[in-house]
């Protein structure tokens, strides 16, 4: 039988990703599978924080095992911003604006190192745990690629010639920072 993991996002890339990454002995749902449209306040100062804060929410609300992550992209020369608010750094979820604007702060900036971090926490009727997964590369100075989502079409991964967003998906779930961190999920699962 399937084990159930409830990803608390409404963001559909992420849920088949995921899914994707895990494989066929999991069902991966979402809010949006259990109808649950309330906003969830990610008020944390960390990635760890606000992957908690989710996966507690939607435990409680449900009480399968779920699954909180919280990611963002790691610029090095901007002092780590725009780290936790990546996803609303110009905006709410607009990445187009998002994307313009930390490549906006990046001009005449030779350092172009960046990370993407992802850290997931599971919550379930044992308590919590943490996996913490990154990718290093270097972010380009103008968008390349379709696939993809969020600052995909800037980043190119180190030892690689393309963007993320010029991957195709099984080629990015390779390597990504969610799949290291759902690499350590599974890990954990085997004990």
């Amino acid at each position: 039988m399937k084990k159930e993991i409830l990803v608390a996002t409404h963001n559909q890339h992420k849920k088949e990703e995921i899914q994707q990454i895990l494989g066929e002995h999991f069902n991966v749902t979402s809010l949006t599978d259990y109808d649950i449209h309330d906003e969830i306040v990610e008020d944390g100062k960390t990635f760890h924080e606000n992957a908690l804060i989710k996966a507690k929410y939607c435990f409680e609300k449900t009480g399968k095992p779920s699954l909180g992550d919280d990611s963002g992209l790691v610029v090095e020369a901007l002092d780590g911003r725009p780290g936790i608010y990546s996803a609303r750094y110009a905006g709410n979820h607009d990445f187009a604006k998002n994307i313009a604007k930390v490549l906006d702060e990046l001009k005449g900036e030779e350092n172009r190192k960046a990370y993407f971090v992802t850290v997931m926490c599971l919550v379930d009727e044992t308590g919590e745990n943490y996996f913490e997964g990154r990718v290093y590369g270097n972010l380009i100075k103008e968008s390349r690629g379709e696939k993809g989502f969020g600052y995909d079409p800037i980043f190119i991964p180190e030892n690689h010639e393309i963007t993320f967003a010029e991957m195709k998906p099984e080629e990015k779930n390779v390597i990504s920072h969610r799949k290291n961190a759902i690499e350590k999920f599974l890990k954990f699962l085997e004990h």
